[in-house]
């Protein structure tokens, strides 16, 4: 059994606040198919309330987390204009050690992003 797990979170940098209401999802990636197998939306402090994958469905491979950032974006008007020049943003990477702790968080302004493994 494995230990490790998977969580995120999302940063408005633009204001300097966590990005609370920001739908989530997560993919397993294999080959040039994709698998949901989670969903989750942010709390107050711009987490989700769990591990958005817990130990128990752990495992190695390749992962994709859509963040509806355009969602966000036009609920705290700061969308601009359409067409949204971020919408959905997709953040693809690879889990190879069941037994650690992943986090891959996004930073979000209207107009760039950013990403990082933390911890």
């Amino acid at each position: 059994m494995t230990s490790g797990f998977l969580t995120t979170h999302v940063l408005d940098t633009a204001k300097g606040l966590p990005a609370e209401g920001v739908e989530i999802s997560l993919y397993h990636v294999s080959g040039d198919s994709r698998t949901k197998i989670a969903t989750a939306v942010t709390n107050n402090d711009g987490r989700t309330d769990a591990p958005i994958l817990p130990a128990e469905k752990f495992e190695t491979g390749t992962y994709e987390l859509i963040f509806f950032a355009g969602d966000y974006l036009k609920r705290t008007g700061q969308a601009g204009e359409e067409p949204l020049f971020l919408d959905q943003i997709p953040i693809r990477f690879g889990i190879n050690d069941p037994d650690s702790h992943y986090h891959v968080p996004l930073l979000l302004s209207p107009f760039s992003y950013s990403t990082y493994r933390g911890s």
